[in-house]
């Protein structure tokens, strides 16, 4: 095939790649050298049941771990119990290696009963092969038939505790490898690229293993979904003419069927083995279709799609070439592919991508800066100046407030989603943005909540839930903090913001105390429910106070602090006397604490 090949994705980056390396021949070539050291060990004399066997091979320039059962399964083996998964909840007690997968929104993924329990039997030999691996090295982990999706799950076991930013990925190249899993384990690996990149399946147009598991039902171009196996990974299509992949989990299912040459009855472990032989030579002549499944200048489709898929099934013998006129079915598929494909392309173009967007939201958070600098100059305050404010800054601040908060919503939703050790890598990224956003921005969703006067119990009836997050997140991975101020903080008091994003929410609540408490109508039980909660919002604030954790800014005269302080002294009277009390009634004390000078008993 003439055509230079584009790529659009990792997968697709991926088995270029391969094809165009030795690693397909280093990967077989450790398969046939397991299987005949097992065939010179123990013969061909069958056993009751198939075990696992492995090798690791300590090569020059990567590190190879190849799996095999032997004997090789048989059809009747792989689909025993109808071809049953085994959910990730049923295993989370005894074998929960699996658990990291699951998200929120993807609770349970389900694994095929055969693989997995073979799988299990190896548990014990699990550390010792996870020592093998030279984080300096490429990891190639390969295996055959079952031995492929026994080399699948371990490189998946990988994925929880490997570091993709210091650690090479782990490159998994199985063999005529039957599907291993159900829809949700398809989307908790697709839908990221580093993890999805890292399986590449070859698959032959005579081996019926890897179709063993896909419905009769399954129609050939049809969208629904009646197979409760799916593919992952990036899938090497191969027949006589050439090689093709493609890594649309529906698509590959189409195809599988599609191009299934059915073989000789019976086919022996042997012939299937000679099957993929030829594959690795002929991959290694280049004899290998170079155009990608589709080709993408920029963020445009180009019209060549349909050609670069009709080039494609040429390759794997689907269409001849120059053919004048193809079967309906044919024409189904490609039009069904075309269809597939280009959604695939639409939904990676609008996924949410947070660094892309990162440099718009540091602009608006600069602006909510100059905005802060600007209230304090008016005496008023960040928090009294948007909670009163009708001016046209006042305005423009709101956009970027709105702005910021669907920007961090998804960020949020996006974290929550990912998989449990994806999901925290994540977080712990982007938790620093995220705390000086929540401190920036949730004081203001607390001016607009308290704004009209007549709402209370925002911190309970009012928070978005992405502020939790992001506070929860904080609390997560940080250390617990000491009771007393470190020197930095106290030093940049003045420019710090409040550590507590909710601070404004409790300052607004002991006002109402107050108000509430200055009223002849309340009960003696709601008085002293009231003043409990004024006691408690003292603590409150001489805490954070001692810890240099709010900004100054509360003591400027028009703040709602300060009108809460002015309300307070009238209901405690003269002779009241507490920690904060006697902070607040000398007025020294606020320009101590704004340069750090204050010191506390």
């Amino acid at each position: 095939m003439g055509r230079s090949s584009a790529t659009f994705s990792s997968g697709l980056e991926l088995a270029n790649f391969v094809v165009s390396s030795d690693l397909p021949n280093h990967s077989w070539a450790a398969i046939q050298n397991l299987y005949r050291e097992i065939s010179q060990q123990e013969g061909l004399s069958p056993s009751p049941s198939p075990s696992v066997r492995f090798k690791v091979e300590q090569k020059p320039n990567c590190t190879i771990i190849t799996f095999l059962t032997w004997p090789a399964c048989s059809k009747d083996y792989i689909q025993g119990g109808g071809g049953d998964l085994i959910s990730s909840s049923t295993l989370k007690e005894t074998f929960p290696l699996f658990e990291f997968l699951c998200t929120k929104d993807n609770p349970h993924v389900s694994i095929n009963k055969a693989a997995l329990e073979l799988f299990a039997s190896i548990r014990g030999s699990l550390p010792y092969l996870k020592s093998q691996i030279d984080n300096s090295k490429p990891l190639i982990v390969t295996g055959n038939s079952l031995g492929g999706s026994i080399a699948s799950l371990f490189t998946l076991s990988l994925l929880e505790t490997l570091n993709f930013s210091t650690t090479k990925r782990p490159l998994c190249i199985t063999f005529g490898s039957p599907l291993i899993g159900d829809d949700g384990l398809q989307e908790a690996i697709s839908k990221y690229p580093t993890w999805n990149s890292c399986f590449l399946h070859v698959v032959s147009d005579q081996d019926p293993i890897p179709r063993l598991l896909i419905s009769p039902h399954n129609r050939i171009g049809s969208d629904s979904q009646t197979n409760a196996y799916k593919p992952f990974g990036t899938f090497l299509l191969c027949s006589e003419l050439g090689c093709a992949c493609f890594e649309y989990s529906q698509s590959i299912l189409d195809l599988l069927k599609a191009t299934y040459l059915e073989g000789p009855e019976n086919q022996n472990p042997n012939q299937v083995l000679e099957l993929y032989e030829e594959i690795i030579k002929r991959l290694q002549r280049k004899e290998t279709c170079k155009d990608s499944t589709l080709v993408v200048r920029g963020d445009i489709v180009t019209e060549s799609l349909q050609a670069n898929i009709i080039t494609e099934l040429e390759a794997i013998g689907l269409v001849r070439p120059q053919q004048q006129q193809r079967n309906m079915g044919i024409d189904h598929l490609i039009t069904n592919i075309e269809k597939k494909e280009k959604k695939l392309v639409f939904m990676k173009k609008q996924g949410f991508n947070p660094s892309k967007e990162l440099n718009g939201m540091k602009v608006r958070m600069a602006f909510l800066e100059w905005y802060k600098k600007m209230s304090k100059d008016k005496k008023t305050g960040y928090y009294d100046n948007y909670k009163n404010g009708n001016h046209t800054s006042d305005f423009e601040i709101t956009k970027h407030k709105r702005a910021l908060n669907n920007y961090w919503v998804e960020m949020v939703d996006e974290a929550e989603k990912r998989p449990q050790k994806e999901g925290a890598s994540f977080r712990t990224r982007w938790f620093f943005a995220g705390t000086n956003y929540r401190r920036m921005i949730e004081p203001l969703e607390i001016a607009e909540y308290y704004k009209e006067g007549h709402q209370r119990d925002y911190i309970n009836q009012g928070r978005s839930k992405h502020y939790k997050k992001l506070e929860q997140w904080l609390n997560e991975t940080l250390e617990k903090p000491a009771s007393g101020p470190n020197y930095l903080k106290k030093q940049n008091v003045a420019s710090n913001l409040t550590e507590d994003s909710c601070f404004w929410a409790h300052v607004e609540e002991a006002l109402i105390s107050c108000k509430l408490l200055s009223s002849s109508e309340l009960s003696t039980d709601h008085r002293d429910k009231e003043s409990s909660k004024l006691i408690d919002f003292e603590n409150y604030v001489y805490s954070l106070m001692k810890s240099y954790a709010i900004s100054p800014e509360i003591f400027l005269q028009e703040s709602t602090f300060m009108k809460w302080w002015k309300e307070y002294k009238k209901i405690i009277g003269t002779s009241y006397s507490s920690r904060l009390t006697d902070l607040m009634k000398n007025v020294k004390n606020y320009n101590l604490y704004a340069i750090g000078d204050l010191e506390f008993p």
